[in-house]
């Protein structure tokens, strides 16, 4: 019970789940305000009148509420824009910043994964497996002697 009390307590898992609680509760009310605000506009601009997330239409018995379905991707984009805005992007500056790309390093392809690897590493970063030394045009590792 120890170690699963010690891995409920570290940082990242705690940090997942208020990030998760915070996105349902967003989730909430982009919904909430595409249905009170956006579904309406979009009902008064096709000419439809009332709720336009309950527009549906028959074919052979079988009903397709294709208002549900436009509520939904009007609320998907709002999400996606706002966590691509205000999440993705500060958070690839800030790595850009703060870890910026070795340039110049010789590189070579891990023979298991296929991952660009550092020509002088023992070990694959993505997939671990042991590499071999990669033999230069010298008879020796690349990056040996330099």
């Amino acid at each position: 019970m120890k170690g699963f009390r010690t891995f409920l307590l570290r940082g990242n898992v705690v940090d997942l789940a208020v990030g998760i609680v915070i996105g349902a509760a967003f989730t909430a009310l982009v919904n909430g305000f595409v249905k009170a605000f956006l579904t309406p506009i979009v009902g008064l601009v096709s000419g439809a009148t009332g709720d336009f997330s309950k527009k549906s239409f028959r074919a052979s018995d079988v009903t397709f509420p294709y208002g549900i379905f436009i509520d939904a991707t009007i609320s998907f984009v709002i999400v996606a824009a706002v966590i691509y805005f205000l999440v993705v992007l500060p958070m690839n500056r800030m790595q850009e910043k703060f870890f910026p790309k070795a340039t110049g390093a010789p590189m070579r392809e891990c023979p298991e994964c296929l991952t660009a690897i550092p020509a002088a590493a023992k070990r694959c970063s993505a997939c671990t497996a042991p590499i071999p030394p990669s033999v230069g045009s010298q008879g020796g590792p690349v990056g040996a002697g330099k």
